[in-house]
């Protein structure tokens, strides 16, 4: 009977794990409806903006019309690498995690210089586990993602970038595509590049008010800014669905793995029950004799 009553315990423990991981399924349903109504919401402004970019930069003449659109020699890059601050989310931290981590030795092994900026707990755990050069850790981005976080990490990769400090900056992060797809992106971020079609169909030019300088200087890096805010929000949506993907699984695997249970405590309970009765039957056998 210590067997059978082993069993039920772990039937017990199944179903109270199951009723975790059905909540947390339906906390990141919810919670990823609001997600993709934000990124709804920013992309068409964040699609204009690089419009109104790339209307500006390709009458800009030249890369030296601003430090944002100089190109340098690639001797230091420098990976934003966004994930997660919690787990629990199936491969969704792992896989960005090692593409920045490819990325860095396919950079190391052609001789260059590869630091990291990270948001998220599990890429900085991640990185750091495997020596890699932190410069900047952003922490708590995701407690309360706003414009003005975004902004503020915008303007510390700028000011890096401005410095010298590194000659180009490539962002790593999941795009949403649906709650079963996220897509890991590495793509650069600095210096910002201008589409040839988009400076062909652009040709010609206009009177800047007050000066070209100044508006390069005021919509370049806030172009820098609303990128930084779309790839948050799309980490963001990309973590709910996997995470309502990934509980949705352990709430069918232990639905699965209670039946099999409940199985093996019938065979057992009747195996015991079969045990008692031979036992009597030959007690009784015993008595006649």
């Amino acid at each position: 009977m210590a067997n059978l009553k082993a069993i039920r315990k772990r039937i017990g423990s199944v179903k109270n794990t199951q009723k975790i991981t059905r909540a947390m399924k339906m906390v990141a349903a919810a919670r990823l409806r609001r997600a993709q109504q934000a990124i709804s919401e920013v992309r068409p402004y964040a699609v204009k903006t690089m419009e109104v970019l790339a209307s500006v930069a390709a009458r800009a003449g030249d890369e030296d019309a601003h430090p944002l659109l100089a190109r340098r020699e690639r001797k230091k890059v420098l990976i934003l690498t966004l994930t997660s601050d919690r787990g629990l989310a199936g491969a969704f931290n792992a896989n960005i995690s090692k593409a920045a981590f490819r990325k860095w030795k396919e950079l190391e092994a052609e001789g260059i210089e590869v630091g990291f900026a990270v948001i998220g707990r599990k890429a900085r755990d991640f990185l750091r586990r495997r020596g890699a050069k932190i410069e900047f850790e952003f922490t708590g981005v995701f407690e309360n993602l706003t414009v003005a976080k975004a902004g503020e990490i915008g303007r510390a990769l700028v000011n890096e970038y401005k410095a010298d400090g590194y000659d180009e900056v490539l962002l790593a992060y999941n795009e949403f595509k649906s709650a079963i797809s996220q897509t890991v992106v590495l793509e650069p971020l600095l210096p910002i590049t201008v589409a040839e079609s988009d400076a062909e169909e652009l040709a010609g030019d206009f009177i800047y008010e007050p000066h070209k300088e100044a508006l390069l200087e005021r919509l370049l890096p806030m172009y820098v800014e609303v990128e930084v805010f779309r790839a948050l929000l799309e980490s963001v949506a990309s973590e709910h669905g996997a995470r309502m993907t990934a509980m949705d699984n352990a709430t069918k695997n232990a639905s699965e793995l209670v039946g099999r249970l409940t199985l093996l405590y019938n065979r057992a309970r009747q195996a015991a029950i079969t045990t008692e009765l031979m036992e009597i039957i030959g007690g009784a056998e015993a008595l006649k004799g």
